[in-house]
């Protein structure tokens, strides 16, 4: 056996924790170094580590830097004309104050396929002060099964970076990926937002804040009213029925001969003309249409390439990582030593993102690691396009374990929903840790089943 091989991945992991936790590198720099450490200690020339750079990082944003870019300006429009306002009263006003937390959970998780996390969560925010301030219930309740959705679909759910970015690391279809991410979404949801909310604003009563919060306003109500539900959802969802269509296709399950028609399908179902033609469609009825100049609209782009530019850059990173792993033959070792251990590769997938999680805090850089480690396994063995959806799946759930100080999102619901930290770890924390163990079993019997 190979020691040095181990070692390389394993100094290459360390220095990457290392670098972010203690001398607080920004990821894509961190996850750069890690590779080159992984590959000079496993025998990489310079030249050949300067290569392999250039590999993993064309190959990996070929695709992704692409998707990312055109889903970013696709949830700002929506953001920004008040789309995501909509839906959100829409569903609230049909569900009734009853059952307003089952629709608020589903608010979560559509909105957040789109529009990124923290964005969705200050942008809502206000709905869940004025339903509690209405009911005199604890503010948990409703603000639970908000979060449930909103962590759920930006982790799990394309075109959201995180399994944009672990689906062309690992080679899943992105078809798939949606598919399985909904069919273990809503379950989860279910179970983790909207019962978890109902049990824990039983123990723990929240008001919501007297003078509220700075937040976002909805940059739909400076122009005109908001955009109708039924033309938002429409367009939210029209590229993910596009994406969908193309898969069915592509699974043989329509009937279809005609060559036009099967071609035409291939082109606009492949996710770069999907969001392609629902940022153009978006431009229109969510933009022009609404008041908005194409300055305005112009703006908005931009902007939203700020966060995007970060994600796609460690992404990159990633790519590279998994690219000295296939390179040096470390990757083969780790898939053999697992082989005869007999673990598996998605529980694998689930623990390497987890671990990762828990240590440094980001989700992102979290799920990009494992799928590094993972796709070098994947080469030894034959998988199916849904149990690749569902490895996309476990390591979405695995980043998804236990948000704790470490992470951003745990301090922006403690400020946002007026608690203690004792409160955030028994509300925020616990509800994070349960839809990483549902969403992961889930995952696992897809995975078994397929």
């Amino acid at each position: 056996m190979n020691y040095l091989l181990l070692l390389s991945v394993f100094a290459g992991i360390a220095s990457l924790l290392i670098l972010v936790l203690y001398f607080k590198f920004p990821a894509f720099i961190a996850l750069l170094i890690a590779s080159i450490v992984t590959g000079l200690l496993a025998g990489l020339s310079a030249q050949k580590m300067i290569a392999t750079i250039q590999e993993g990082m064309g190959s990996t944003l070929g695709f992704v830097a692409t998707i990312v870019g055109l889903g970013a300006m696709f949830g700002a429009i929506l953001e920004k004309s008040g789309g995501a306002d909509a839906i959100a009263r829409y569903l609230i006003k049909k569900a009734g104050q009853k059952k307003s937390p089952l629709a608020l959970g589903f608010t979560g998780l559509i909105i957040s396929i789109p529009v990124f996390f923290d964005v969705a969560f200050i942008l809502l925010i206000p709905i869940i002060y004025a339903i509690q301030k209405n009911t005199q219930k604890s503010l948990l309740l409703y603000a639970m099964p908000l979060l449930a959705g909103l962590a759920f679909g930006h982790a799990f759910i394309p075109p959201t970076p995180g399994p944009i970015a672990v689906a062309e690391i690992i080679g899943a279809e992105m078809g798939w990926v949606i598919l399985t991410s909904i069919l273990i979404g809503i379950p989860t949801v279910i179970l983790c937002g909207v019962l978890f909310g109902k049990m824990i604003a039983k123990r723990i009563f929240i008001q919501s804040p007297e003078q509220t919060l700075e937040v976002t306003p909805t940059a739909g109500t400076e122009h005109q009213q908001l955009p109708s539900f039924g033309l938002t959802i429409g367009i939210v969802f029209l590229p993910i029925v596009l994406i969908l269509l193309n898969t069915c296709f592509s699974a043989g399950i329509f009937n279809i001969k005609n060559t036009f028609i099967i071609q035409l399908v291939a082109f606009i179902g492949h996710p770069f003309s999907a969001l392609v033609i629902a940022n153009i469609v978006a431009w229109i009825l969510l933009g022009i249409k609404k008041g908005y100049s194409a300055t305005d609209l112009s703006t908005i782009s931009i902007q939203s390439m700020a966060p995007a530019g970060a994600i796609i850059l460690v992404t990159g990173a990633g790519g590279v990582f998994k690219q000295v792993l296939v390179n040096t033959g470390a990757g083969k070792l780790l898939a053999e030593l697992l082989l005869h251990a007999g673990v598996s590769v998605v529980l694998f997938a689930y623990l390497s993102a987890a671990i990762i999680r828990l240590l440094q805090g980001s989700a992102t850089v979290a799920m990009i690691t494992a799928a590094s480690l993972l796709a070098p396994l994947l080469i030894t063995g034959m998988y199916s396009p849904i149990q690749l959806a569902a490895l996309v799946a476990a390591i979405a759930a695995g980043a998804t374990i236990f948000s704790h100080v470490n992470d951003s999102g745990f301090w922006l619901v403690k400020q946002y929903l007026g608690l203690t930290e004792n409160q955030t770890f028994k509300s925020w924390s616990l509800m994070t840790l349960l839809i990483s163990v549902v969403a992961g079993l889930l995952s696992a019997l897809i995975f078994y089943l397929a």
